[in-house]
């Protein structure tokens, strides 16, 4: 029957001497497995195995279930190992024959029925009741009076077309899976190939090369000899002379599908093996090459050799893990399990960390790299080499042409004034400049807070590395508390750029002023060879030897501009006698801006009133119709924008308004170079940031 225990002919009496070392050695190893597969992944140590592959129908499950002597593995006929059957077999002093599973501990199936059922159940949990594969194992152990000491890996069966609700691609994943095991050094090869097909053509050997190319760690298993061709036998293959391994074959005679049916049982399976092979001369001389029970006894010499080979090393792996692992337990420290001492424990914690904050970004860190800046030094050069150096490389015309700064000069000139104001252009066109410099600001403020934040990371004591979800809400309170402080940071940012645009302080001691401004333009013209308009007083005495007070006026007169082609004032006038013309009490927009920036008063005659004064006749005009025809004005463009040539006196007002622009934005990039690192640190890099963590765990 499927249950009937197999008889003395099995490999447990055919080599006592195997016995006691495969009996102390492979159990120590089986028990390492167990707990590397608990850690999953995790383990980096391959263990010794042997690992059944073949293609689908092979023979697999029967040799395995004769090593066992007992019927207990899925039978079907299409794919019937779908996971990874990783089966220790035990030798025992009892009678007792009993299963048991690593994922049903301390749970033993003495029915070997009802392992198969598990296996079944199990299989499909996981890999669908479809045909469907899975790479997570099944471990289960199986204890015998009957079977010598082997741990034996049953992997599903090479496939080539797809069935049920395998994927197309099952051939290369199932491969795949299969080189997984077979590829560690430390993992023998059993290599299950039917008789009846081309040895030449088996996928086993065909995957076992490529996983072992020297066949050091390879074992052919040559099954279903019984319904070989007549006139044909396995002997040559036997011997390795159509394909040649080191460690060899050996040939067995499995169960029929008919015999499973008829629940033939594996005892009389055994016996009608060793009647098959003694009935048939061609084997003679192959006894330690033929049967199931020089199989068994073959796996376990080569086993426990390869076990007795790798031992060594896998021991030096060992010992190097548990120093590995040893100084990780000892940097967890003692364990504290009072309230009092937790909280303690915690206060010391926050305070190294604290402290340990601090000193990097004051630079006094014990443990700072002397091969890079760190800490503090990178946080002053972002201020000095990043932020300070960026805005002196700045140049406030650079982004402006000389036909912008006429249009602005242009629109600045109302129809109602002949003069060239400097204030209003130059007060539209700088705070356009300065406004620039809010971007690269709100820039430096996030770099710091970039810089505290690896700061924070990588100032973390040893001992937090024992309190990962510490570790994490430290992270996390850390994060929030420099967000907060970031915010404030870029909202006086935005306070100091627009304090600075609200206010143009013309009245500055180190603004050039109008005058300063005038003269230097007139110089650069002149060094550049542009032909200016040459003005001689009554004396003869060019403006250049004029005396300062006379230079001055030579200065304002230069502002006055041309109005529909006339020139306001075309020459200097006296200063009394734009006196006597202006009238009293005169405080227009435009006298406003030449004052603030050339420090004084300056009242000039209107354009129109000037004309009208020096008109040279006052007769009344006469009826032109008659004389002339009717003219008509075109209409003016949408778009109104200034000639392309400029005219000398336009190149001077450029000038001037360059002149000014450069002057006070020097002024206002030393204040921002000053004022964004002081808003940064007193916002974001705050001492009180030390001690933060410290009135947390207060609280």
């Amino acid at each position: 029957m499927a249950d009937e225990p197999a008889t003395n002919t099995t490999a447990a009496q055919s080599q006592p001497s195997a016995v006691p070392l495969g009996g102390s050695v492979i159990p120590l190893v089986n028990k390492l497995q167990d707990i590397f597969a608990q850690l999953g992944s995790q383990s980096t140590i391959e263990l010794p195995q042997v690992a059944v592959v073949g293609s689908q129908s092979s023979g697999k499950s029967s040799v395995l279930e004769a090593l066992v002597g007992r019927d207990f593995l899925p039978r079907g006929n299409d794919i019937c190992t779908r996971r990874p059957l990783v089966l220790q077999l035990l030798q025992t002093k009892t009678d007792e024959e009993y299963g048991e599973f690593l994922h049903l501990p301390g749970k033993r199936f003495y029915d070997f029925s009802e392992i198969r059922r598990e296996i079944q159940a199990q299989t499909d949990k996981e890999a669908g009741g479809n045909k469907g594969v899975s790479d997570k194992q099944i471990r289960l152990k199986i204890f015998s009076p009957h079977v010598l000491d082997i741990t034996l890996v049953d992997l599903p069966g090479i496939t080539k077309v797809p069935v049920g609700e395998q994927p197309a691609d099952i051939e290369a994943r199932i491969r795949t899976m299969i080189m997984s095991y077979i590829k560690q050094p430390s993992c023998l090869i059993l290599a299950v190939t039917p008789a009846n097909s081309d040895l030449a053509n088996s996928d086993a050997l065909q995957i076992a090369g490529i996983a072992d190319p020297d066949g050091y760690r390879t074992i052919g298993i040559i099954t279903k000899l019984d319904i070989m061709d007549r006139g044909t036998d396995a002997r040559n293959l036997l011997l390795g002379k159509v394909i040649p391994l080191r460690l060899g074959y050996v040939g067995v005679v499995n169960r029929s599908q008919e015999d499973i049916m008829f629940n033939r049982s594996i005892k009389d399976a055994l016996v009608a093996e060793e009647k098959f092979f003694r009935s048939r001369p061609v084997y003679n001389g192959l006894a330690d090459r033929c049967g199931v029970p020089q199989l068994a006894k073959k796996l376990n010499q080569i086993l426990v050799q390869h076990i007795k080979a790798i031992l060594p090393g896998l021991k030096s792996r060992i010992s190097s893990a548990l120093v590995s692992v040893a100084k990780e337990h000892a940097s967890y420290g003692e364990i504290t399990e009072s309230k009092a001492g937790q909280g303690a424990l915690l206060l010391n914690i926050l305070s190294k960390y604290s402290e340990a904050f601090s000193s990097m970004v004051e630079g006094k860190n014990e443990e700072m790299s002397t091969s890079e800046l760190s800490g503090g030094a990178r946080i002053h050069y972002i201020f000095q080499s990043i932020f300070v150096k960026s805005l002196e490389e700045v140049d406030p015309c650079e982004d402006l042409t000389d036909d912008d700064i006429r249009t602005a000069i242009q629109n600045a000139t109302g129809p109602k004034s002949a003069l060239f104001v400097p204030d209003v252009p130059f007060e539209v066109l700088i705070r356009r400049q300065i406004a620039r410099l809010l971007d690269p600001s709100l820039q430096c403020a996030r770099f710091i807070y970039d810089e505290l934040m690896k700061i924070s990371h990588h100032c973390l004591v040893n001992e937090l590395q024992r309190f990962p979800v510490l570790r994490k809400r430290m992270d996390e309170v850390i994060g929030n508390f420099l967000r907060e402080g970031l915010e404030p940071s870029e909202t006086m940012i935005g306070h100091i750029i627009e304090m600075e645009m609200d206010y143009i302080n013309t009245s500055h001691p180190n603004f050039i002023g109008g005058s300063k401004a005038v003269e230097i333009a007139l110089q650069q013209i002149k060094s550049s060879k542009v032909p200016l308009p040459i003005t001689r007083h009554k004396d003869g005495v060019e403006p250049d030897k004029a005396p300062s007070s006379e230079r001055s006026l030579k200065s304002r007169a230069i502002l006055a501009r041309q109005v529909n082609g006339i020139m306001a004032d075309q020459g200097v006038r006296p200063t009394v006698e734009v006196e006597k013309v202006a009238p009293a009490g005169n405080t227009s927009g435009s006298s406003w801006g030449i004052s603030s920036i050339f420090g004084g008063s300056d009242n000039r005659v209107p354009a129109g009133k000037e004309s009208v004064t020096n008109k040279p006749f006052s007769e009344p005009v006469q009826n032109v119709e008659h004389a002339f025809a009717m003219i008509h004005l075109r209409e003016p463009p949408t778009i109104l924008r200034p000639s392309e040539s400029h005219s000398e006196q336009e190149n001077v007002e450029i000038a001037v308004t360059k002149l000014l622009l450069r002057s006070y934005y020097d002024i206002v990039r030393k204040n921002i170079e000053d004022s964004i690192p002081k808003a940064v640190m007193h916002f974001l890099v705050n001492p009180e940031l030390y001690y933060f963590l410290l009135i947390c765990s207060t609280n």
